[in-house]
């Protein structure tokens, strides 16, 4: 082996690395734009391109010397820096929640540990005014090993990093070969433990910085929001001149000396609402730094977290480095873009998951307004998943391994020493993060309490800090939050009952994957009713996948765990955002826009609206506009503008309104000023009012006419004008619907309790499957046939639900009336086995013709809606083909319903079927099975069923979020023991 084993050394973190410090840009002069393009500064010169690359399966038995200058690198690649190697075809991806993919034996990893050296040429020009050069690299995973003109530099881990070298006295004029070898794995890698695909490379920037001799190495800058002081921490070898300008550029103080200190009269504060900032220029001799600086406080309240005085609610989002061509290496138009969205869609607040994001990204975030839990790379969740002997508390054991092993204190005090330095003049950053899923012991206090020492202007975090051995003393003193994921609402609501000394934080909940989240609105009633509760961060931003080109059928193919041959792996577990990997919006983000609207209508009387302000910092009239649509059966029946009254946060103001009709009321708020990601006139949300009744598409009433009845030993023939309906005895459903001289069904009608299991239904499908619903078949015992005398035809069915090898799981009633005009009334009664577990829906299924290819509803749409995932839709009528109305996840499963519709219209070829519920119902429509669905592990897998599938669902369960969260709520679930909904077919030609 060519290289020292640091690797493998818990001794050895940094080997020729400069003291952490704040992240800057230095420049010759000041420059305002070095935020977004700090290639603009002279004194940075960028190192990103093609590199030659060699790729080797393990580092042990590497012999080259490629780092001498004048090695033949004939037999080396081209590799982009940055990038990560695994997406250029060396090594394999490999996606694994909590499992090590390598033996747990710390400090050692896998003998076979694949390297990657990389050999760049470049040309250099000193400068006589900055005659020193520093080596930075933002980001590599896992370790690395630097050499410069066949000279060692110095050695690093710490993937998400910036580690930097002094090279001033390697670098000389002209050409300079630097040379640079990547580890897969490192004992850091036991701290790395993320939730995430695990890539290898240099995957963030690479530059050099050109410095005088003497300059401004460090400095932290403290801003008091009550005297208007600012102090700022500074480490110069030479005398520093401050200036703070504000907004408009106009200079409010400056200072020079060793302490250099600052006064501003009546400082204008930041917030997410207003995130004001002023500029801060250092000058030395040859050097400006200029940088930005926020005023603000965030500080505990009896145990409420006050911004600048004020109760804040965190409406947060975990978002990983993740894009699905490049992997973790995003640039800054990826950052801005996912910016955007979490400002369009009503975020304020980010956390880093699992590990500092690149620097510019919290640079944005003060400029944009977003309040950021800043979280150090560290997390050793595979602790969890060790052997432990049957009986053992896996939760007490966790800790053991890593957490309370003072082996690792030095690591874990270093990652958060990394994250803290780099970060710390950074304004949105409100709160420091030890790291994630590591649980509790001696190496968390240590990082807990250097932190709170260094830097005790804003609060501390860490979920796993209740994961701790039972049996030793914990301290939590420099401990701010208590912190959980995925709580359930009766451990919420116990919380707040048992006094508690810390305000509550969910750093992650309603776990995004699939269709869902569906508990939005719940979480939100809970957060808003609760002072000590600050907010909660939705797990995750975006779906992590592999593109991998576009299928036959034009699908993008989005490859996950397992789909690279890897082993261990977690499959689909990582496809869990609110975005698919290209940033298209799920139905999950336009839920939880809507539900963290910026204000709610909280009563309307007939003449005033009462309307709630939910921003924590702006009167409602500063922030939006507001219009008002009165709208039924497709008609929009009164519109206008809505005055907006100065409403202070977190109170409640009267609207005047008075409506010609009843109706559904659609209150809609929209962005009253320009924001640097997006304008005004963006709507932020909406409310729905039922004014009046309901009004309902009524059930026809049979009129009298002829029919003539049929009936052998098999099946029951009812024949009237135009139309012949068949139904069968063993299963008491219509086989045939014949109208018009076309046959409306292409299969038997089928009574329906399966859906293709949601992701979050990942572990109720198991019960549902052990209890047969999956295969689940209709059997009919005793028929009466009755006619009435104006001709219409009644056929009662006794029937059941059973299952092979099952006993029987539903008991049935059904009524079919059929009329003269050939309306078919389905009335269905259940009475479901309390034995087996609540079931995923109750319905019919209807195999219609493919050319039966246009809908029409009268419901919530236009996206898809559910018992508990409904807030991003109204109430209207509404029109889509049949590919529309399906919402294709990446791993297929039931979508696409829509809730509380009165009735549903299917037409094409000639042939038109209404479905109108005795009370709102929902359905879905595909050309998908619901089989289908349930077998294929890919969206670009699918193939249509030759059918056009409609599902009328007189109940369907909720989606929660369950996937990773509670269980789905009792209210959401079908599992009442009686069981009864009424259906009314209208065919017509």
């Amino acid at each position: 082996m060519i290289v020292p084993n640091y690797f493998e050394d818990l001794s050895v973190l940094h080997v020729g690395t400069q003291p952490n410090r704040a992240y800057y840009m230095p420049a010759s002069c000041r420059r305002d734009d070095l935020v977004e393009h700090r290639e603009n500064s002279d004194r940075f010169q960028l190192l990103n391109g093609d590199w030659k690359f060699r790729y080797y399966p393990n580092v042990r038995e590497m012999e080259e010397e490629f780092f001498i200058e004048g090695f033949d690198v004939s037999g080396f690649d081209t590799l982009l820096v940055p990038s990560v190697w695994q997406c250029h075809g060396y090594d394999a991806h490999q996606y694994t929640n909590t499992r090590y993919p390598f033996p747990f034996d710390p400090p050692y990893v896998s003998w076979e540990n694949p390297c990657g050296a990389y050999i760049h040429s470049f040309s250099y020009e000193k400068d006589s005014l900055a005659p020193k050069a520093y080596l930075n690299f933002e980001g590599v995973d896992s370790c690395f090993y630097v050499w410069l003109n066949s000279e060692f530099v110095g050695y690093s881990q710490v993937s998400h990093a910036t580690a930097e070298f002094d090279v001033t006295d390697l670098l000389r004029d002209g050409n300079n070969t630097l040379a640079v070898l990547v580890l897969k794995w490192c004992d850091g890698s036991y701290m790395e433990d993320q939730d995430k695909f695990r890539t290898s490379g240099i995957f963030r920037d690479v530059y050099l910085l050109k410095r005088p001799e003497k300059h401004v190495r460090d400095y932290f800058v403290h801003a008091n929001i009550h005297t208007g002081e600012v102090f700022v921490e500074l480490e110069s070898a030479c005398e520093t001149k401050l200036s703070l300008f504000d907004a408009d550029n106009v200079l409010v103080a400056c200072a020079t000396g060793a302490k250099p200190q600052m006064q501003v009269s009546n400082p204008v504060l930041w917030n997410p609402e207003q995130p004001y900032l002023y500029t801060l220029v250092l000058e030395t001799e040859n050097e400006v730094i200029t940088d930005r600086v926020g005023f603000r406080e965030i500080k505990i309240e009896n145990n409420v977290v006050l911004l600048n005085g004020n109760p804040i609610k965190f409406r947060g989002i975990n978002r990983h480095d993740s894009d699905p061509v490049t992997g973790p290496v995003v640039d800054l138009a990826h950052i801005k873009r996912d910016l955007r969205m979490f400002k369009e869609f009503n975020f304020n607040a980010i956390r880093t998951s699992h590990y500092p994001n690149a620097p510019m990204l919290y640079q944005l975030c003060d400029e944009y307004g977003f309040m950021v839990i800043d979280e150090a790379d560290h997390e050793s969740h595979g602790c969890y998943k060790l052997y432990h002997p049957e009986g053992t508390v896996l939760t007490e054991r966790w800790a053991e391994p890593m957490a309370d092993d003072p082996r690792f204190t030095e690591a874990a005090v270093d990652r958060i020493q990394l994250c803290v330095h780099r970060d710390k003049n950074r304004p949105c950053v409100v709160i420091w993060s030890m790291g994630n899923e590591c649980a509790y012991g001696c190496i968390f206090e240590a990082a807990l309490a250097w932190t709170k020492a260094f830097d005790d202007s804003r609060l501390t975090h860490y979920e796993s800090a209740m994961y701790r051995k039972p049996d030793r003393k914990n301290d939590y003193s420099d401990l701010d939050l208590f912190s959980y994921m995925y709580a359930t609402f009766p451990r919420m609501e116990e919380y707040f009952r048992d006094n508690p000394d810390k305000p509550f934080i969910l750093c992650e909940y309603a776990h995004a994957m699939g269709n869902g989240p569906g508990d939005f609105e719940d979480y939100w009633q809970v957060i808003q009713a609760h002072p000590g509760f600050c907010g909660a961060f939705v797990w995750e931003w975006c779906d992590h996948a592999v593109y991998k080109g576009d299928a036959p059928n034009g699908k993008a193919m989005y490859w996950y765990g397992g789909d690279h041959g890897e082993f261990p792996h977690d499959s689909n577990f990582c496809v869990d955002g609110l975005v698919y990997p290209d940033r298209r919006p799920s139905t999950g983000l336009w839920e939880y826009w809507n539900v963290h609207r910026p204000a709610r209508v909280c009563n309307y009387d007939g003449e005033h609206l009462t309307v709630h302000n939910y921003m924590d910092f702006l009167p409602l009239d500063q922030y939006l506009t507001a219009r008002y649509e009165l709208r039924q059966k497709g008609k929009v029946l009164a519109e206008g503008e809505l005055p907006v009254p100065a409403v202070q946060p977190h109170e409640e103001g009267k609207v005047a309104l008075t409506l010609p009709a009843d109706g559904w009321l659609k209150i809609l708020y929209y962005s009253k000023q320009d924001h640097p990601l997006c304008k005004a006139g963006h709507l932020l949300g909406f409310d729905e009012v039922q004014v009046g009744a309901r009004s309902m598409a009524p059930m026809q009433e049979s009129l009298p006419g002829n029919l003539r009845v049929e009936e052998t030993e098999h099946k029951i023939l009812v024949e009237g004008e135009g139309f012949v309906y068949e139904f069968i005895k063993r299963t008491g459903m219509p086989v045939r619907l014949y109208l018009g001289g076309k046959e409306l069904l292409t299969r038997p009608m089928e009574l329906n309790i399966w859906r293709a299991p949601t992701d979050n239904d990942r572990k109720i499908k198991l019960e549902w499957m052990a209890a047969g619903y999956d295969r689940a078949i209709t059997r009919a015992y005793d028929f009466n046939l009755a006619q009435e005398e104006d001709g219409t035809v009644h056929i009662g069915v006794t029937a059941s639900v059973s299952a092979v090898w099952l006993q029987r799981m539903l008991n049935l009633d059904i009524h079919w009336t059929i009329s003269h005009q050939g309306v078919i009334t389905a009335d269905v009664q259940a009475a479901r086995n309390m034995e087996f577990p609540e079931l995923p829906r109750l319905g019919l299924r209807l195999f219609l013709p493919k050319e039966m290819n246009n809908v029409e509803y009268s419901g919530v749409g236009p996206m898809e809606s559910y018992v508990d995932k409904h807030h991003a839709g109204w109430h209207d009528v509404f029109r889509a083909d049949v590919a529309q109305l399906h919402e294709d996840y990446i791993r297929p499963q039931e979508n696409g319903s829509h809730w509380d519709c009165d009735y549903v219209q299917l037409s094409g070829d000639g042939v038109t079927l209404t479905a109108v519920g005795a009370k709102p119902f929902s359905f879905n429509v595909s050309h998908y099975t619901q089989e289908e669905l349930t077998t294929k592990a890919h969206n670009y897998e699918l193939e249509e069923s030759g059918s056009t599938v409609l599902c009328l669902d007189g109940y369907q369960a909720g989606i929660g979020s369950n996937s990773c969260g509670p269980k789905l709520l009792e209210k959401y679930q079908v599992l009442d023991e009686h069981l009864a909904f009424t259906l009314q077919l209208i065919p017509k030609a």
